[in-house]
């Protein structure tokens, strides 16, 4: 459920969340000076657990980044694959459409080449 949620990162959601994690160090806040802080030992706590909170966020990004785990690089991905079977399928639509004798002779062509690749240059 939370991986669902949290899948695809949009900026408003990434604002979203900034916001979020400014409210919780507010209530933090007011939670410590509630069980008998004082207010600046109750800021320095709330802001401690914010830097751990940030910290940690900032690391779990570096670690999509570094896994190449990021929207855009699985939307890039998405959209290469699909190119790739699109381009795939076309081919083999436009060759099925040749004619069989031009098939021959473009397999036999195929063919001709793929020794002269394969063969190694002599120095």
């Amino acid at each position: 459920m939370v991986k669902e949620r949290f899948e695809h990162m949009t900026r408003a959601k990434v604002i979203q969340l900034g916001f979020l994690v400014l409210i919780l160090g507010g209530i933090a806040y007011s939670v410590l000076r509630f069980t008998g802080l004082d207010s600046i030992s109750a800021g320095i706590a709330a802001q401690s657990l914010l830097v751990v909170v940030v910290v940690a966020w900032t690391g779990s990004y570096l670690l999509r980044v570094v896994s190449g785990n990021m929207t855009f690089m699985q939307q890039r991905r998405r959209y290469q694959q699909a190119y790739e079977n699109l381009s795939a399928a076309e081919l083999q639509a436009r060759f099925d459409a040749l004619p069989d004798a031009e098939k021959v002779s473009l397999l036999k062509d195929i063919e001709d080449e793929n020794p002269k690749q394969q063969a190694p240059s002599d120095p």
